[in-house]
């Protein structure tokens, strides 16, 4: 069943700007969780080999004089013998050693030392500032090549739909409260990179089904668009199922430490497979259409 996409580009824009909406509304109330890669602090990693227990696990930090917040505690490993506790603040070797006591006296059975990972403040501002600036150069990389590949009006079409998925996924994480750290921007980055793809596929057609068309219309244009659009539509959908397929085999059965890196993808490919067909090309004919109707004005003019 075929349907005219673009002719319906109000809509999709609409419910693209109300996500965009909530999703600020969410990170000004909420806030990214940043993890211990982009704040100081230390996690510690306990391997339990016995059943895990929160609220053990934190009466014995704070017993001890170690605070731990709301949500600093989670389990892991395949059957949650593990317990990730994340600190606020950085441990210092003295504290370590005084924790190793109080986990083998609470736990026997845990292994001893537990891994530690410290991040301190000037590190975490680094690694903050080198995200940011993986992002926006990738970014501006796909940007130059668009431009020179197709034109300048595909490629920033196809970076607004790239930072709409990228929004998508900070909000969905800002929203479940779900840790930002260097696997998200990992997959914020494999998210960008897989999005790019398919929306050049769709500008390709669309490029080629241009070149000798006498486009004198908007209406044409639309229907051009459209017509692109369906031709690589079976295309899209069977590129974006087979990978999410993949990516949720790795989120039910990847264990722990990728759960999240995998969520994001899940979000992220979803999201980039909507905008790539209703949000990418309709902006581009939006703005190539005002070219169409700037020259017949022009012609009728003369």
């Amino acid at each position: 069943m075929k349907f005219a996409i673009v002719a319906r580009r109000k809509w999709f824009f609409m419910l693209s700007g109300t996500i965009t909406v909530a999703g600020l509304i969410v990170l000004l109330i909420f806030g990214l969780n940043l993890g211990t890669d982009f704040k100081s602090g230390s996690q510690v990693q306990i391997v339990l080999n016995q059943p895990y227990n929160a609220v053990a696990i934190r009466s014995m930090f704070e017993k001890h004089g170690f605070a731990v917040g709301p949500e600093g505690i989670t389990a892991g490993g395949t059957n949650n013998e593990m317990a990730i506790v994340r600190l606020s603040y950085p441990l210092t070797n003295l504290q370590e050693g005084k924790l190793n006591t109080a986990i083998h006296a609470t736990f026997p059975k845990a292994l001893v030392p537990p891994e530690y990972s410290t991040v301190d403040p000037i590190i975490a501002q680094e690694q903050s500032q080198t995200a940011v600036l993986a992002v926006l150069l990738a970014s501006l990389g796909i940007v130059i090549y668009v431009a020179i590949r197709f034109e300048f009006r595909f490629a920033v079409a196809g970076i607004v739909a790239l930072m709409h998925d990228a929004f998508i996924v900070i909000s969905v994480f800002a929203l479940l409260r779900i840790e930002v750290d260097l696997p998200f921007i990992a997959a914020v980055l494999t998210i960008v990179g897989y999005s790019i793809n398919d929306t050049i596929v769709i500008f390709d057609r669309i490029r080629e089904n241009v070149k000798g068309a006498k486009i004198k219309t908007f209406q044409e244009l639309e229907a051009l668009v459209d017509h692109s659009l369906w031709q690589t539509m079976a295309r899209s959908i069977n590129t974006v199922l087979t990978v999410l397929f993949a990516a949720m085999s790795l989120f039910f059965f990847g264990g722990d430490p990728i759960h999240d890196f995998c969520f994001a993808l899940l979000v992220g490919l979803i999201s980039g497979a909507y905008s790539s067909i209703f949000i990418a090309s309709p902006i581009w004919v939006t703005w190539r259409g005002r070219s169409l109707a700037r020259g017949r004005d022009a012609a009728v003019k003369a």
